[in-house]
């Protein structure tokens, strides 16, 4: 790969070829709107930056955030120059020659690099290895973007080495001021032509952009190629025109990533608080975004038994029959049959009763001693073992009128232990019921063989 390859020449701004979104890349903090979190005026990462300060950052965030935009006014306001690096195409190889030039620049004009790696995430383990020395010695300053949580796509020796700055999708206000600056920009933007885009145009290019200022520009640049002008040269954009532009709204959703993680517990946490609205929404997001439903499915399943349980033990029925249709019918038409399970479940009463009589048993089975089965309660199918006491004084429920005996099941140090305590909600209340009344039967046959 030549060194003209690695540096990236900015072309000029007034270059009418290029598409619209990257005229209008912001070229220094004041033309950048959105993140003042990250880079407002009182910033420390800002005052880095402009002190010259700049060291290896990884910035996170959804597509259309201003990532590679900050990398590229980073380079600008400390004199560095800017190497863009492929995870796809580039290798091992590319990284030494990249250092190599990188040395030399700072050790004759004493000019920094700034290596820009897009999409870091989708870099092998042999290719982060590589850059750890140089970065650590201070050879190139490396830039990193991704809109994969780094904490599970990057090395964590290479994490430790840089700083990690989170941004946010951009607001509908912060893509209008955007939007703004595009019309009236003459030199880079649409400043030159008439256009007049309707109030309603707008608001639906900001929200469906789904903070994403390449969507919007995209947008505006499409619905200004299909508009032709009317008789004063005017182009008038209206809603209709931007719908067509945009086609869909695009979800964000990494089916392996963070936000995967992030809406299915959105769509779990919505169940559980008996929210059948949010509970359909969340569900529709992962739908739409092309999420496996089967993977849905067994959320649900889970669900009905950790946070229903027996209050409604009719609830991991639909829940493995929704996924049994999906299995049989297939997509698109088995949506129907996990919003049916969603907000079954989103209506039902709510138990945890099941998940921590389990979590209480597990635990006792991990950290005590494990007693002997009693004989009394052990199945005596030879003829040695009944000698040996199998079987022995086992009384059969069956014969007592109530269908309960006073026989313990436990063992060892673990008896009178209990791990299921049924609330009085929903169908646990008759299991509630039911287990005081056995008891009390019991506690009375107690009193009385003592009296």
């Amino acid at each position: 790969m030549a060194e003209s390859d690695l540096f990236i020449e900015r072309q000029g701004d007034g270059c009418e070829s290029r598409p619209l979104a990257d005229r209008m890349r912001p070229r220094n903090f004041d033309e950048f709107v959105g993140q003042d979190q990250v880079i407002g005026p009182d910033s420390v990462l800002r005052k880095a930056i402009e002190k010259g300060e700049i060291q290896s950052v990884i910035f996170w965030g959804p597509p259309g955030t201003g990532k590679t935009t900050l990398a590229h006014i980073i380079a600008g306001i400390t004199g560095s120059g800017f190497v863009a690096f492929s995870a796809v195409t580039s290798g091992v190889k590319d990284i030494r020659e990249v250092v190599s030039t990188a040395e030399m620049n700072l050790n004759l004009k004493g000019q920094k690099t700034i290596l820009f790696v897009d999409e870091i995430h989708r870099f092998n383990k042999a290719q982060q290895d590589a850059f750890l020395p140089h970065v650590e010695k201070g050879t190139i300053i490396l830039i990193g973007a991704t809109t994969e949580n780094p904490s599970f796509e990057v090395n964590s020796a290479l994490l430790s080495r840089s700083s990690v700055v989170m941004l946010n999708k951009l607001t509908p206000q912060d893509l209008k001021e955007i939007v703004a600056r595009a019309l009236e920009d003459e030199d880079r933007g649409l400043g030159g032509l008439k256009i007049k885009v309707s109030g309603e145009a707008l608001d639906h290019m900001v929200t469906h952009a789904d903070g994403d200022a390449r969507i919007a520009l995209n947008a505006l640049e499409l619905a200004l190629a299909a508009t032709a002008p009317g008789s004063r040269g005017l182009r008038e954009i209206d809603l209709k025109t931007i719908e067509g532009a945009l086609q869909k709204k695009a979800l964000l959703y990494d089916k392996m990533g963070e936000e995967h993680y992030n809406i299915i517990s959105a769509l779990h946490k919505s169940l559980r608080g008996s929210d059948p609205d949010a509970a359909l929404y969340w569900l529709a997001r992962m739908l739409e975004a092309g999420e496996n439903p089967l993977y849905i499915a067994r959320r649900l399943i889970r669900f009905a038994s950790e946070d229903i349980g027996n209050a409604d033990p009719q609830a991991l029925v639909v829940a493995v029959a929704a996924k049994d249709a999906v299995h049989f019918i297939g997509m698109p038409e088995g949506d129907l049959a996990l919003a049916q399970a969603v907000l079954y479940l989103a209506t039902a009463p709510k138990s945890n009763a099941v998940y921590t009589a389990y979590i209480r048993a597990r635990d006792d089975v991990n950290s005590r001693e494990a007693p002997p089965v009693p004989l009394h309660i052990r199945n005596a199918p030879t003829r040695l073992m009944k000698e040996m006491g199998f079987g022995e004084g086992y009384e059969y429920p069956h014969e007592d009128p109530d269908a309960v005996v006073d026989q313990e099941y436990m063992a060892g140090s673990l008896k009178g232990r209990r791990y299921y305590e049924p609330t009085s909600r929903g169908y646990e209340a008759t299991i509630k019921k039911r287990l005081d009344k056995w008891r009390k039967i019991l506690e009375s046959r107690r009193r009385d063989r003592r009296e």
